[in-house]
């Protein structure tokens, strides 16, 4: 079907007029009347016909111009929405974050975005740091945001890290080391209550003890979330090592006590992370930035 021949036909519809469709299409009168008596040879039907000094449509032609205006209208949708998707304003993101930001900084950085893009789809897996970088590495999410000691993913994973979160212990306000200032040693000699295995936090704790060579925590319970944890510490059994992020509200409301560790000063790094050289949708970008403007929201 010629296309173009429809949407002259179109225009013609609409107007009611050969001589508007001209002037709106900028085509002379007889090019047009050729170009849709071609058109109706396509078709084997008559769409226009003689009215007084005018055109009116046929039957066949008042239904032919129903269909091409809903084609048009379809036309026109896709026109904005690939307009709309190269600024943004549609699209999907799909993100991984570890926990920490998952839980204390993305839902106010989405909250914000989706007050100027509302119509941009959010995507988001909560996981730990080692399946975050493997869904972004496998293309399984567009961005990771992270919070702890970026891996090392040199020849394809960029990182850009948005700010320093202090990690801190902390144990119940009946502990006995509530508000102490006491050795590493004597710190790992209680027990601990941590994330699962390959949560960030954890592995720094461990790497912790290896560098100064003491004996490793007790881990006696262990949670698959950050809350779970800290609920249990708050209820007066262990310590935790946590961020900053996670705590500092139950210390300051006195439900949860800080243990400073004598030379022991260990900061989290919040970073987004992304694929090497690979480009991003313009709804990506547009979060990103946001991002990057508003990176630390209490």
């Amino acid at each position: 079907m010629n296309l173009h021949a429809l949407r002259l036909f179109h225009v013609i519809a609409s107007t009611g007029s050969v001589t508007r469709a001209s002037e709106l299409l900028n085509i002379s009168q007889p090019a047009i009347t050729s170009q849709i008596k071609k058109f109706e040879k396509e078709l084997f039907l008559t769409l226009l016909k003689p009215q007084g000094r005018g055109i009116a449509l046929t039957d066949a032609g008042a239904e032919i111009a129903l269909l091409a205006k809903r084609l048009f209208a379809v036309e026109q949708r896709i026109e904005q929405y690939a307009q709309d998707y190269r600024k943004g304003s549609n699209g999907c993101i799909r993100l991984a974050a570890t926990y920490l930001p998952a839980h204390f900084l993305i839902p106010t950085w989405i909250a914000k975005f989706k007050q100027q893009f509302e119509h941009v789809e959010m995507i988001i897996t909560t996981t730990n740091s080692k399946e975050a970088f493997k869904k972004l590495l496998n293309v399984e999410v567009d961005i990771a945001i992270y919070g702890g000691i970026p891996e090392e993913y040199s020849d394809t994973i960029q990182t850009e890290e948005l700010f320093q979160d202090e990690l801190w212990f902390v144990v119940s306000p009946n502990h006995r080391y509530a508000n102490q200032h006491v050795s590493l040693i004597d710190m790992m000699k209680g027990p601990f209550v941590m994330r699962e295995e390959g949560s960030s936090t954890r592995e720094r704790l461990l790497s912790l003890c290896r560098t100064y060579n003491t004996s490793t925590p007790i881990i006696s319970l262990q949670f698959n979330g950050l809350h779970e944890a800290i609920t249990a510490v708050i209820a007066g059994y262990g310590a935790n090592f946590v961020s900053s992020l996670v705590v500092r509200e139950y210390v300051r409301r006195g439900e949860l006590c800080r243990v400073y560790v004598e030379g022991i000063h260990l900061t989290n790094t919040i970073a987004i992370c992304t694929r090497k050289n690979e480009p991003l949708s313009a709804s990506t970008l547009n979060f990103i930035k946001m991002i990057r403007q508003n990176p630390f929201i209490k």
